[in-house]
């Protein structure tokens, strides 16, 4: 059974950095792609990056291009978004996704699995 646990929210002025960590588990996620989605009060989910596994391939939403960095790493099965330069618009609860397809995909309705989700706040 696949699970996904988010885990690095927290609270952080504008222009801080956080990283959140996706650790997932439950089978191999060799031809998988993970998305991490953010989701505001009132608002879509909405997609903030995602890598594919097996090569490391990233897409990034152009909010967070630059910004914003996705890696793997393989040993511990975990996917984390190194977060810098935040802004207030950035507060919402992020989560961690997995989609088994041939292409990374950036609808949240194309993704299988989910996480519980983590606080990420920015204060200004």
């Amino acid at each position: 059974q696949v699970q996904l646990v988010e885990s690095g929210g927290g609270l952080v002025q504008a222009g801080g950095s956080l990283t959140l960590s996706c650790a997932a588990s439950g089978r191999s996620f060799s031809d998988y792609n993970m998305g991490w989605f953010r989701q505001a009060p009132g608002k879509e989910r909405e997609f903030v990056a995602a890598i594919r596994w097996s090569v490391s391939s990233t897409v990034y939403a152009d909010s967070v291009k630059g910004r914003f960095t996705l890696s793997r790493d393989s040993s511990k099965n975990t996917v984390d978004l190194q977060m810098n330069s935040l802004k207030p618009e950035d507060t919402a609860v992020y989560y961690c996704a997995a989609d088994r397809g041939i292409a990374i995909m950036t609808r949240h309705i194309d993704y299988d699995y989910w996480g519980q989700g983590t606080q990420v706040t920015v204060s200004s």
